[in-house]
């Protein structure tokens, strides 16, 4: 009888050992998230809520400290050093400047502090992971989708040209995307008039730039391939101002709830859905694998960086509804206010 009595101790010490293996192994520590600038309205509302909440979900006991640079690169320099001094594990990056971020990634790196580079990569010193959308892909998706949508309208070669307005000559990510702009651009026969590269992504300073190329072109501006959403409302402003009429058609990435109206009032012609709580959601899976001590899976390499990269859909008016409404990403309420109420109902958006 004693010696059943020992065994079911010994089984019960051994059980109760394993359900608490688990917990011992379970992620704890102190996890930074430091976004590049406010002038992109998607950081605040989308990136930050997302990686807090999975970090919540699968690191209840995990420690996220979040900081904007709001686009000055010394600022984020000392938010840099700041989350180090309070103890970060693992620092999610997005650089206000991908070359000067190189020198952060060492410096973590240096004290055995993972740096998981986000949104825009920093192809100057290898980060530990990079999380991203194909940013080259976007840029030529955006620019295809308006060739063909000039062909398919049957505007000629010999009418005029595009603008190219890209974004921030100090975010490497603007690059790739500048790059998938040019191939989007070969890919018919039009010719680009004028191209700039828009500091900071400032959408004042794209709309300055498109006024000033709008009284140089003038009706020669048969389209606007603009790198992301607020480069293309600059855009969309100038031509406003200067009483253009019919708009050209706008690019856009980012599928900011302005730009939705936008394209729903027919002021601009596409977006990139990409909601920015997938890259976060990913991000935020990866810092808790290095919290664990564990290598998270390279799904692809760039930079010589083990990355992921999330292919986002391209939306326009005819698929408005499909990709935004349907799938849940933003409300009728939301986007259908004001003026916007009648192009709703023409997509039948309710």
């Amino acid at each position: 009888m004693n010696q059943n009595k020992n065994i079911l101790a010994g089984a019960v010490v051994a059980a109760t050992v394993l359900m608490q293996a688990p917990l011992a192994m379970a992620a704890s520590g102190t996890v930074a998230f430091l976004m590049p600038d406010q002038a992109s309205t998607r950081y605040e509302e989308h990136d930050f809520p997302g990686f807090k909440a999975e970090m919540a979900k699968i690191c209840p006991d995990c420690q996220v400290i979040y900081q904007n640079a709001d686009a000055d690169v010394a600022r984020q320099q000392q938010q840099f050093n700041s989350v180090l001094t309070q103890g970060a594990k693992v620092i999610v990056i997005d650089p206000v400047d991908s070359s000067a971020a190189a020198s952060l990634v060492a410096l973590a790196q240096s004290q055995d502090v993972k740096v998981i580079a986000y949104d825009r990569p920093i192809p100057a010193k290898t980060a530990d992971y990079y999380v991203s959308f194909d940013n080259e892909g976007i840029g030529k998706a955006i620019a295809e989708s308006l060739v063909k949508h000039l062909e398919n309208m049957g505007v000629s070669t010999d009418k005029g040209g595009l603008l190219q307005i890209n974004g921030s000559p100090t975010d490497a990510a603007a690059g790739l995307i500048k790059d998938g702009i040019h191939a989007g651009i070969a890919s018919g026969k039009y010719e680009t008039l004028a191209e700039f590269d828009t500091p900071d992504w400032a959408p004042p300073k794209a709309q300055e730039w498109a006024s000033g190329q709008i009284t140089r072109f003038g009706d020669k501006i048969i389209g606007i391939v603009a790198a992301n959403d607020g480069t293309g409302g600059g855009a969309i402003a100038a031509l406003k101002a200067a009483g253009v009429d019919p708009l050209p058609p706008v690019t856009g990435n980012d599928a900011t709830i302005a730009a939705l109206q936008l394209i729903i009032a027919g002021d601009q012609y596409n977006t990139i859905s990409k909601p920015s709580e997938i890259v976060a959601q990913a991000a935020a899976r990866v810092a808790v694998q290095f919290l664990d001590g564990e290598t998270p899976e390279a799904k692809t390499t760039l930079y010589d960086t083990p990355s992921e990269l999330f292919v986002p859909a391209v939306v326009t008016r005819e698929n408005l509804k499909a990709e935004i409404i349907d799938k849940g990403i933003q409300t009728a309420d939301e986007l259908c206010t004001g003026r916007y109420a009648e192009g709703c109902k023409e997509l039948n958006i309710k």
